[in-house]
């Protein structure tokens, strides 16, 4: 994966695909430390200590394939700029995985399209509350899919009118990490 957007999206996913019915996921820049920390958090069935042990395994995958590159790679990508990557876990309590990457390092993959990241999980999930926030000193930016469904008041999140809104008037104007 090129990007970490797409490790995030990849992440989802997995949580997704453990029954999530929220998932946060929290990209937190600290200037002072040269650090990116990005945190996907959910609710879903979580892993046992016998799953978290494989998981960096490569041909170690709980899905319908050979291979369970994503974490591999992640960890790996992480690992090349002075980072790590750390799975908290327990069976039904959910999972949180937290990456570090040295902000400045020439190899930390670059963020890539959030936006489009956040609108693919939103469309094609729409029963999942997603959060995401984004830190950075004094600002912060946060959405949650949770409170917008209320404001809808029926409206299916998933509409391309309301899709197109999000884009537009919340993702496009307050995304402010690099690409």
């Amino acid at each position: 994966m090129e990007d970490i957007s797409l490790h995030i999206l990849d992440i989802a996913e997995n949580s997704l695909r453990a029954d999530a019915t929220r998932v946060e996921i929290i990209l937190t820049r600290d200037g002072n430390r040269d650090l990116l920390q990005v945190e996907v958090i959910d609710n879903g069935r979580g892993m046992d200590p016998g799953t978290i042990a494989q998981i960096r395994d490569p041909f170690f995958t709980t899905k319908k394939k050979k291979t369970g590159l994503g974490i591999p790679l992640l960890a790996q990508a992480a690992g090349q700029t002075g980072g790590t990557l750390t799975i908290d876990s327990a069976p039904g309590k959910g999972t949180r995985v937290t990456v570090t990457f040295t902000w400045s390092h020439v190899d930390r993959p670059a963020i890539g399209n959030m936006a489009d990241t956040l609108l693919t999980l939103i469309a094609g999930h729409p029963e999942v509350d997603f959060v995401y926030e984004e830190r950075e000193a004094a600002r912060s930016f946060s959405l949650d899919t949770g409170e917008l469904k209320n404001d809808l008041e029926g409206v299916p999140i998933n509409t391309p009118d309301v899709l197109h809104a999000i884009r537009s008037l919340m993702l496009n104007e307050q995304l402010k990490f690099e690409a």
